[in-house]
């Protein structure tokens, strides 16, 4: 398991030595586990190199938001403040993300339906086949 603590630590100082040379305004850690993702799937990185720790982190995930829920407890008085400008971003934001994400699956499935149509019409021509 340490092995494996240390593959994802290097993957986190990667992502941490790209912000700093870069100065890109993304998280180191989104960077790094990007990184990892892509060593994945190109197979430079078994799965087997990370997933205890990998399990062991999504099964405690509960425990590492306890900061957060501490330090928005900190913030109640600008919650308190600011609620209705949060509350509508927020409710704006999830009604953006649902009409996008079902006009983007509308249109996958558009364009599958309409290359499978396409593949029979060619298959049904190769064969002599008519409709």
């Amino acid at each position: 398991m340490i092995l494996q603590f240390g593959v994802i630590l290097f993957f986190l100082a990667v992502g941490e030595l790209i912000v700093w040379a870069t100065d890109i305004p993304v998280p180191s850690s989104i960077i790094g586990m990007l990184l990892l993702a892509a060593s994945l799937r190109a197979g430079l990185i078994k799965p087997r190199h990370v997933d205890r720790l990998a399990n062991f982190l999504v099964h405690n995930l509960g425990f590492f938001f306890v900061p957060a829920g501490v330090g928005l407890m900190n913030c109640l008085g600008i919650i308190a403040d600011e609620w209705l400008p949060i509350v509508a971003a927020s409710v704006g934001s999830t009604v953006i993300i649902i009409a996008v994400t079902g006009r983007m699956h509308i249109t996958v499935r558009h364009i599958i339906a309409r290359r499978l149509r396409k593949k029979r019409q060619s298959d049904t021509k190769d064969y002599g086949i008519s409709d």
